[in-house]
């Protein structure tokens, strides 16, 4: 019975581990997100190569963080741990690419920014289905939503200038972070509650 108990004691203190420490990633993109979507907004003077720049530095940190939660995940299905680590690679390459052609238009700016959300939005949602046991489901699946839609608008949005791919982008990364904080604040709640494992009663004899 000891053996069972202290199996108990390990899963469940591990569980609480990747908890937290998955309430920690998701913070740090949350944070991120919102401070890029913020500076997207109010920089003076902006440029498309200034959006190019931000819009990079943010894909570059969500990817690093999605590949990390992926491959921590334990808890997760298998299949939503790989979407995750693969949509983390994807993030990496289209965030690199916007720093490196800086010379883009702001319709190609939009246009990668817009199939890319709508890529994410829609690993979200498949996240958020296949993984029944997670109590955050529903704000996955909200955000994944919310992502396509953002997306199709700019894939859509004929002639979009610099100034309206700015506000659309930097607003939905604003409501992105904000989502993405309120996830890890669940997250790091529901790591909490926890707690220590209760003990196993040996059977009276």
């Amino acid at each position: 019975m000891s053996n069972q108990g202290n199996m108990m004691d390990t899963a469940q203190a591990r569980l609480e581990s990747v908890s937290r420490g998955s309430a920690i990633l998701v913070g740090i993109f949350g944070a991120v997100t919102v401070v890029v979507g913020v500076l997207a907004m109010i920089w003076p003077g902006k440029t498309v190569v200034v959006l190019a720049l931000l819009f990079g530095i943010q894909l570059v940190v969500a990817g690093i963080i999605r590949f990390v939660e992926g491959l921590a995940r334990t808890e997760e299905s298998g299949g939503a741990r790989t979407m995750l680590a693969l949509l983390g690679v994807l993030s990496v390459i289209v965030g690199v690419w916007a720093m490196r052609h800086l010379g883009l238009t702001v319709l190609t700016l939009a246009l990668v920014l817009g199939i890319y959300w709508i890529i994410h939005g829609m690993i979200d949602v498949f996240v958020a289905i296949t993984d029944h046991g997670a109590e955050y489901r529903g704000t996955r699946a909200t955000l994944g939503v919310l992502s396509v839609l953002a997306g199709i608008v700019l894939v859509a949005w004929p002639g979009v200038t610099l100034t309206a791919l700015a506000w659309v982008a930097g607003l939905w990364l604003v409501v992105l972070g904000i989502g993405e904080l309120a996830l890890a604040f669940r997250l790091r709640r529901h790591g909490a509650a926890m707690g220590p494992a209760a003990p196993i009663q040996p059977r009276p004899a």
